[in-house]
């Protein structure tokens, strides 16, 4: 199945009409600016509850995962710089479709696609381990409190 899904969406790369990747470009550019924010929020949990695990024990836990988010805001902004280069691209390629190599474009557009992917997934990882763990906190805090 994840084979298929891989088929079609480098068919739909290399044989999209250029209206259609521009289309697809913007969504993107929309979907990482909802990831910085999420980011955001993310760093602003671990910043509230970064006290809370260093009194249980998490700190090197919590080291790692304040670099993995700092290294996904790097990563956000750097995709985030591409995504708008590659619609200018797309748009000089729309209005000039013979003055552009299309090859490179779809190249692009291509490793884009794979940057992205991988971005949400690491992303994702990231984001359910940082719940693990404030949970774990807020529990011990909960319990902490009712033994009070």
């Amino acid at each position: 199945m994840e084979n298929l899904k891989r088929k079609l969406k480098n068919d739909f790369n290399w044989e999209a009409q250029w209206q259609q990747l521009y289309i697809l470009t913007e969504q993107w550019y929309s979907d990482i600016q909802f990831y910085k924010e999420d980011l955001k929020f993310l760093y602003h949990l671990v910043d509230k509850y970064f006290m809370g695990l260093t009194h249980n024990a998490n700190l090197d836990e919590m080291r790692e995962v304040a670099k993995e988010l700092s290294n996904e805001s790097k990563c956000s902004d750097e995709l985030q710089d591409k995504i708008a280069l590659h619609l200018k691209h797309l748009a000089e390629l729309i209005d000039a479709p013979y003055k552009y190599d299309s090859h490179q474009i779809r190249s692009e557009h291509e490793k884009l696609d794979n940057e992205i992917i991988s971005f949400v997934n690491k992303f994702r990882n990231n984001k359910k381990e940082i719940f693990a763990i404030t949970e774990k906190v807020m529990k011990k805090e909960i319990q902490k409190r009712l033994m009070s």
